[in-house]
């Protein structure tokens, strides 16, 4: 039932929501929901269950990336310009942010990237700061860790490990899309 579920839901889904859904003990749905994961893992299926916030996801499992794409004709979808990836990096770090404060950062105006952010369901506004004016706070989503492989924000690596990366070999044609 719990597979069935996931299946047909489509979005991140709570044990609690899948418990009330079956009158059964939420701890107890968590559980089989980590076993039905780890079978599936262990299996190495073409299927996997994500964790996100502590909700969870049936997903296609990221090994047959390839193979799918290769199956389905993807609509255009541009990637993220390089201002956009600096605000997203600058909320996902500062959360919650104001467009002032992610400007002052980046030391340009961040309007249309923000903009397109909040198209692409990454970011949300995320109430208002209590201060003249009111500003917008922001944040990010959970399509955010999901477009990310992260199951929360505490997997964001430290900023201090950037030093270390090369870019060049990170943003390769393959992982833009």
């Amino acid at each position: 039932m719990i597979e069935a579920m996931l299946f047909i839901w489509g979005d991140p889904l709570s044990a609690k929501n899948i418990a009330d859904a079956l009158n059964l003990p939420t701890e107890y749905i968590r559980k089989c929901v980590l076993e039905l994961k780890r079978d599936l893992e262990t299996e190495d299926r073409g299927i996997q269950i994500i964790e996100i916030n502590n909700n969870f996801q049936m997903c296609t499992n990221s090994r047959h990336f390839e193979a799918i794409q290769a199956l389905c004709t993807p609509a255009q979808n541009k990637g993220l310009t390089q201002a956009a990836l600096e605000v997203l990096a600058i909320i996902a770090y500062k959360q919650p942010i104001t467009r002032h404060e992610i400007e002052a950062i980046r030391g340009v105006k961040s309007d249309k990237a923000i903009n397109t952010l909040i198209e692409k369901g990454l970011i949300i506004e995320n109430g208002r700061l209590e201060k003249t004016g009111r500003p917008i706070l922001y944040g990010t989503t959970d399509n955010f860790l999901k477009s990310f492989g992260l199951s929360s924000l505490k997997e964001l690596p430290e900023v201090s490990e950037f030093d270390k990366l090369d870019f060049q070999e990170i943003m390769t044609p393959e992982t833009e899309a």
